[in-house]
């Protein structure tokens, strides 16, 4: 997840009011599925680029660490170039999980996002992908429009960082149609949505330093469930939209894939987050168990 100002999950959407700036708010979670196993041995550090038309507008870095037995992740961003003179803002993420049976499953998650008006933060503890505990500030406005939160919503769900991990089964060709065709279950602490993909090519893709090879492109589609108000136009863009892209490649040594690029149009242009550095290694498993 990599947080720009009101990007960091679709809780920005059933918070914000302007559109604009909503309807950017999944360039700040990188979409995947982890419902299916994904024990490995690897190591990912990523520093990613945001533009919009073009423009830079903000930067993140990512840490990725799987093992056997555990998986961390940790992301932070900032705005970067024009953003700035409009706002400063800064963010960090982190999740923390184990894998039982080859599946990972997130025991606890945080984020915090800082700018010059406000802090957000939020935690959440989860059991079996279960949200036993959370704590949201400031909370979403009790309005009579918005979608409540059940506890049904927070139960068989993954944290926005978690949700970045793609397992693909087998032993062939990770990249593929494998890749996509899925779907995920999403509650970052205060709106629960899910995330659909559908594959649709294969392209080529270079960073400046690391990673150069295949991709698989994945069509997005975003489905709220609750914690949002219906009637709002960034949420009612979101559903419709039909172009967004996430571009997957695979972390080494594992058979994990994670988000290289993620698009979207929006009404102020392309909007783009892309790796600039994307280095991963094979860890030996000795060495990983030892992590």
């Amino acid at each position: 997840m990599f947080v720009l100002p009101n990007w960091i999950a679709p809780s920005a959407i059933a918070a914000a009011p302007t559109a604009a700036v909503c309807v950017m708010t999944l360039l700040g979670a990188l979409f995947g599925d982890a419902r299916h196993s994904a024990a490995a041995q690897g190591r990912l550090d990523a520093e990613y680029v945001a533009t919009v038309s073009g423009i830079p507008v903000g930067h993140g870095d990512w840490v990725v660490e799987i093992s056997d037995s555990s998986y961390t992740a940790a992301a932070s961003g900032a705005t970067a170039g024009l953003l700035q003179f409009f706002t400063s803002a800064r963010g960090t993420g982190a999740v923390h999980g184990t894998v039982a049976s080859g599946q990972p499953v997130p025991v606890s998650y945080s984020a915090t996002v800082l700018d010059t008006h406000h802090i957000d933060e939020v935690r959440m503890v989860l059991e079996h992908g279960n949200v036993t505990d959370y704590t949201a500030e400031p909370p979403l406005i009790p309005l009579p429009d918005r979608i409540p939160v059940t506890d049904a919503d927070r139960r068989g769900v993954v944290d926005p960082l978690t949700s970045a991990l793609t397992h693909v089964d087998g032993a062939g060709d990770p990249i593929g149609p494998q890749a996509c065709n899925r779907k995920v279950s999403v509650f970052d602490g205060r709106v629960r949505y899910d995330l659909q993909s559908e594959f649709k090519r294969v392209e080529r893709v270079k960073a400046e330093k690391g990673y150069q090879g295949a991709a698989a492109v994945c069509a997005v589609y975003f489905r709220p469930i609750s914690g949002y108000i219906p009637d709002r136009a960034a949420i009612k863009y979101l559903i419709a939209l039909r172009d967004a892209e996430v571009w997957l490649v695979p972390i080494a040594g594992t058979r994990v894939l994670v988000p290289f690029r993620f698009a979207i149009p929006t009404p102020l242009g392309l909007g783009v987050l892309q790796a600039k550095q994307f280095v991963s290694v094979a860890q030996p498993r000795a060495l990983a168990k030892t992590q």
